[in-house]
């Protein structure tokens, strides 16, 4: 059997350009999925051919998302190990013949194998972040079931530096074999909005405070509803200028809006559900809170940097890689309102801040969060996964 190890020919036969397969749990509104959706519109065009392979399901109208011709294939994966998913994720990898597998956070790393086995020559695994099943990354079960997997991945991806120092230092995953790739952001699409100097003096009426993201556990929307109605009661005086939007839907929507009644910041308090402009949206805002208990690098904040907003964020997993404390934003502890409350106060007491601080956020989101960064990283990636080896006789000696 002669083996073919030119692997910059594609597998599938179709054209001249690699395809590649990712897998992830499911395609819905989501950070991890945005990175997705930008990943595959900025390499479509650069050499590679993309499908996207949901383990459960899809939005369709997320997935309209995705540029023309990229399939979408959903396994409707039942809880639990799913032996039969697998069983389709095998027969689907061999009919498709990707030439990389890119699978994203834990549900899916138990697809490494299975590509492996239908002999994808490149594979990579990237880890976006922990959820309120491990939120600290300390349960070993998950460490253990990382570094069990680990052999059939090629290259482990981390989106910040706090997990790549995870897994190698707590899953114990060789260094060489991670590659540390932040996420990007579209700084045209988000850009800063123009602001009157009487609204930058602190003299321009409501202050907006808004907050973007899924409506789960993991994000704690209710400890930002809790500093929203401290604020209020603080600055009393004030109590008819500030205002809370949470952009965003998911399963704790109904807890939240119970919340913002008992707290009696109803009047306040608007949840607007899944937004299709969020740019837009943003760019109403005066601050940006996210009061999650755990992250990886999460989009939203980087939305709102280049949107040119102060970002009041928890002082959790990447966080701090992006907020730089008194200079784009101020970081809290997470799941306490009141300091949480003391943050957003002081873009209240000092209007001067969100300007100032705003401009900074954005600068630091185009010189070093692109989405164009981001994608030729992955590009340099793929194409180092699926270089030729290289012949013993072209390999210099050692001096």
């Amino acid at each position: 059997m002669t083996i073919d190890h030119d692997r910059r020919r594609p597998r599938d036969g179709q054209g001249s350009r690699p395809l590649i397969a990712h897998i992830l749990y499911r395609l819905d509104v989501g950070g991890l999925e945005n990175i997705l959706v930008e990943l595959v519109r900025g390499s479509v065009h650069h050499g590679f051919r993309h499908v996207v392979v949901c383990l459960a399901d899809y939005d369709e109208a997320f997935r309209r998302r995705l540029p023309d011709g990229v399939p979408v294939h959903a396994l409707h994966k039942p809880p639990g190990w799913g032996l039969g998913t697998q069983w389709r994720l095998y027969r689907l990898l061999c009919q498709l013949r990707p030439d990389v597998v890119h699978t994203s956070n834990l549900a899916a790393l138990e697809c490494q194998p299975v590509a492996a086995l239908s002999g994808v020559p490149g594979r990579v695994h990237a880890e976006h972040g922990w959820d309120m099943a491990d939120l600290d990354g300390t349960r070993w079960r998950y460490r253990w079931l990382r570094r069990a997997l680990s052999p059939w991945v090629q290259r482990h991806v981390t989106v910040s530096r706090h997990l790549a120092e995870y897994l190698t230092e707590r899953v114990r995953i060789p260094k060489r074999r991670v590659r540390h790739i932040y996420n990007g952001v579209d700084t045209k699409r988000y850009r800063a909005a123009r602001r009157s100097s009487e609204e930058d003096s602190g003299q321009g009426g409501v202050l907006v405070i808004g907050t973007v993201g899924r409506l789960t556990a993991v994000k704690d929307q209710a400890t930002l509803i809790r500093a929203f109605a401290r604020l209020r009661e603080r600055f009393s005086a004030k109590r008819g200028d500030l205002r809370l939007v949470v952009i965003g839907s998911g399963p704790e929507e109904q807890s939240l809006r119970a919340l913002a009644a008992e707290l009696d910041v109803a009047d306040a308090v608007e949840l607007t559900g899944n937004c299709t402009d969020v740019a837009t949206r943003l760019a109403a805002f005066d601050v940006f809170a996210l009061p999650s208990l755990a992250e990886g690098i999460p989009v939203t904040v980087l939305e709102a940097m280049a949107s040119g907003l102060p970002v009041v964020a928890s002082r959790v997993g990447g966080l701090p890689e992006l907020v730089e404390e008194g200079v784009t934003g101020t970081l809290v502890p997470a799941g306490d309102p009141e300091q949480l409350c003391d943050g957003l106060a002081g873009y209240l007491q000092e209007p001067h801040r969100r300007s100032l601080e705003g401009a900074a956020g954005r600068r630091r989101a185009v010189e070093h969060f692109s989405v164009e960064a981001m994608v030729g990283a992955y590009e340099s990636l793929y194409r180092e996964l699926l270089a030729p080896p290289a012949r013993s006789g072209s390999v210099a000696r050692k001096g």
